[in-house]
């Protein structure tokens, strides 16, 4: 035990000297890698790391932020709340570059045309960052990511010099549409982002906010300018290229089709029930039931955690948090009478968000629509009954 004190203790002074003293030669490279998109979500949206190859000092090695510090305490709770503080991460270039052509991923580098000077201030930058009171940061998926960092770090290395010229493609889109771009509109990834995120994201990403997006940071890196004049990037290259896979089709899986069945199904008891003048109990409280728990859980996001995509989340309008409350109607046989009233009011927010989504103050999922559509028929049929009853 004894002995492996020690060597912790000799590795930490070795690693802290390296970082105090070493000093990149005149031919060391500095460059921007982006990683393509994975199979995961999490890797969807791909990944930037720095490269800093200097070989007369015997030095390759890349910098990259956004990992995650699964030794944080309440891990998952400070996830869930955005509190959550993430890692810059530091290895060689060889494990970096196995890791990524083990996982069919690929990768794009970026030499970056920087004087001595500023070479080594980003890299004095980054082994300063990486020391253990330094590497953890607020992660922010949209303003302070794994992306964003390789900006603003290049952006302090060069004295605030750079100039980010957008691509000769380039068109406004919002923020969801970017992310849409990378999980597909009818996958179980961007299901859960358009209930999760709320309408902040319906905005138009200004041509700097593009690059909280790795392939962005790519994009814009290559049009840029220093002092106006000398282009940022001095050479580009592919240094590994994904291998063409089939795509698994999984559209019988996909969100649209499940709620599909799902509003078949709510569609089908509801028309049983006005053929035989009756109501399902179990259907409505399973409906109002889980309504109501979505509704909370994005009331939660929206008032009680950090994340700023969140807020202003107006799926609140299907899924609204007081059918939780007013559950225990549904067990009696006879009703208050302001149930009925509230039962217009529930028409009435579906009517509502109907109207957001058309003048596009948000953008709900596809897969929503057939949920919707049932929940409005069935509503107006409870309304009917309890009128009857």
């Amino acid at each position: 035990m004894k002995l492996k004190l020690l060597f912790l203790i000799l590795l930490i002074t070795v690693t802290s000297t390296f970082a105090q003293q070493i000093k990149l030669s005149q031919e060391a490279k500095v460059s921007v890698l982006t990683i393509g998109p994975g199979e995961s979500l999490n890797d969807a949206f791909g990944h930037n790391a720095f490269r800093i190859k200097d070989i007369a000092q015997g030095i390759d090695v890349t910098y990259g932020y956004g990992g995650y510090d699964f030794d944080a305490p309440n891990f998952y709770l400070k996830f869930a709340q955005g509190k959550l503080n993430y890692l810059i991460s530091r290895e060689k270039f060889s494990d970096f570059y196995n890791h990524y052509v083990r996982y069919n991923r690929t990768i794009e580098e970026q030499v970056l045309n920087l004087l001595n000077d500023e070479k080594q201030k980003l890299f004095d930058y980054l082994e300063n960052n990486y020391k253990l009171e330094n590497r953890r940061y607020l992660y922010d998926f949209f303003y302070d990511n794994c992306a964003t960092r390789i900006r603003d770090v290049t952006v302090v290395a060069t004295g605030n010099n750079i100039k980010f010229n957008a691509p000769d493609n380039f068109e406004p889109k919002t923020f969801r549409t970017l992310i849409h771009e990378h999980v597909g509109l009818n996958t179980w990834g961007s299901f859960g982002i358009d209930i999760a995120l709320g309408s902040v994201i319906d905005k138009n990403a200004s041509a700097n906010e593009y690059m909280f997006l790795p392939k962005y940071i790519h994009a814009f890196f290559n049009n840029a300018k220093i002092n106006a004049s000398k282009n940022l990037v001095k050479n580009s290259s592919v240094i590994f290229k994904k291998r063409e896979t089939e795509p698994a089709s999984n559209f019988l899986f996909s969100p649209l089709m499940i709620m599909i069945i799902l509003a078949f199904l709510i569609l089908f008891i509801t028309y049983k029930d006005y053929i035989k003048h009756t109501r399902n109990k179990w259907l409505d409280i399973a409906l109002f039931g889980l309504t109501g728990i979505i509704g909370v859980v994005i009331l939660l996001l929206w008032f009680a955690t950090d994340h700023s995509a969140t807020a202003q989340n107006y799926n609140v309008l299907w899924a609204f948090p007081l059918n939780i409350i007013v559950i225990a109607q549904l067990f009696k046989k006879q009703i208050k009478k302001w149930f009925r009233s509230y039962i217009k009011f529930l028409i009435i927010m579906l009517c509502l968000m109907t109207l957001h989504w058309l003048i596009g103050v948000q953008v709900f999922a596809i897969g929503l629509i057939p949920l919707i559509i049932s929940l409005f028929i069935r509503y107006l049929y409870l309304l009917k009954y309890y009128s009857k009853h």
